[in-house]
């Protein structure tokens, strides 16, 4: 990629696509496109062919995608699996057509099975049965790993994947409902000190555990790649480290400074009992992420904060 590249960032107001724009923006990168879902529904295959056919863009992100936590994956399976292969399948498939020189697809840590031994490698895909609240989701990004893999093997294709680990930060989603772990505690803790609440309750056990990184720090490793692999396998992007969810909810009580108790209500779903990635191919290729979870915390929380 040059400085004057024609970059599509598809998803770039979600807090992956957003992250990978402000990180281009930062590097100079001056001809990034962008369409907003109102403007461009990704799941219309009719319009993504005629936005490719006009935009011609030379390098994809693809950070599209239907997202949510444990209780929108497990509510709404046939929206999750339906709508996320729709965009997937369009995106893919278009970049091929066009002639798009480089496109990196990203995954997520669901993909791999419940009971895959920790930490998490690369070649542990498809070896087990996946975790059954999500599963309609795994199974589309999988469905995409294997798509970018397909069009490499038969059209020569430069198409990389990349599996992030749990993901927080700026533009993250706040809703209790719908929501991920990280951002619904920093949401509960603030409005039960602004409330002086005298307990706060946190779904599941607290025992699972679960590994957390920065949407920049994610940025910076998709534009890493972008420069500098070109493998057919796709890649783990994370830390390393794990954390359990009661630990972590401690940390973000503390950093919000709420100063009342925990109760846990263990008629919620845990989920996987550990999600931690191996991140070693990533480090052997140069990268390693820079923002450590308590000082990514407090900037997630003034993010909070800056929209209420």
């Amino acid at each position: 990629m040059n400085k004057n590249s024609k970059i599509y960032v598809a998803g770039h107001r979600g807090m992956v696509g957003s992250a990978i724009y402000r990180k281009l923006q930062k590097e100079g990168y001056l001809n990034l496109i962008t369409r907003t879902s109102s403007a461009l529904d990704l799941r219309d295959s009719v319009a993504v062919a005629a936005f490719f056919k006009e935009e011609k863009p030379e390098f994809v992100f693809l950070a599209a995608a239907k997202v949510g936590g444990i209780v929108a994956n497990n509510t709404y399976r046939a929206d999750f699996i339906y709508e996320n292969l729709c965009i997937q399948n369009n995106v893919i498939h278009q970049s091929y057509l066009n002639g798009v020189e480089k496109l990196m697809f990203l995954g997520s840590s669901c993909i791999y099975p419940k009971l895959a031994p920790q930490p998490l490698k690369e070649e542990y895909l498809l070896t087990g049965l996946l975790e059954s609240t999500n599963e309609p989701y795994a199974i589309a990004k999988i469905a995409g790993i294997k798509m970018c893999e397909a069009y490499r093997a038969q059209y020569g294709c430069n198409f990389i994947s990349v599996m992030p680990t749990n993901l927080y930060g700026p533009n993250d989603n706040y809703d209790l409902e719908k929501s991920h772990v990280l951002p619904a505690l920093i949401r509960k803790f603030h409005e039960a000190k602004k409330n002086k609440q005298p307990e706060v309750e946190i779904w599941g056990t607290g025992s699972p555990k679960r590994e957390f990184l920065f949407a920049d720090d994610l940025a910076d490793a998709c534009y890493y790649l972008m420069q500098n692999y070109d493998g057919v396998d796709f890649l783990n992007i994370g830390t390393g480290h794990d954390l359990s969810i009661k630990e972590l909810a401690l940390l973000v009580k503390d950093i919000v400074g709420y100063e009342g108790e925990l109760t846990f209500n263990t008629s919620k779903p845990d989920g996987t009992p550990r999600k931690l990635m191996d991140v070693s191919k990533l480090h052997s290729l140069g990268w390693k992420h820079t923002i450590e979870l308590p000082e990514g915390i407090k900037l997630a929380y003034q993010d909070f904060l800056s929209k209420q």
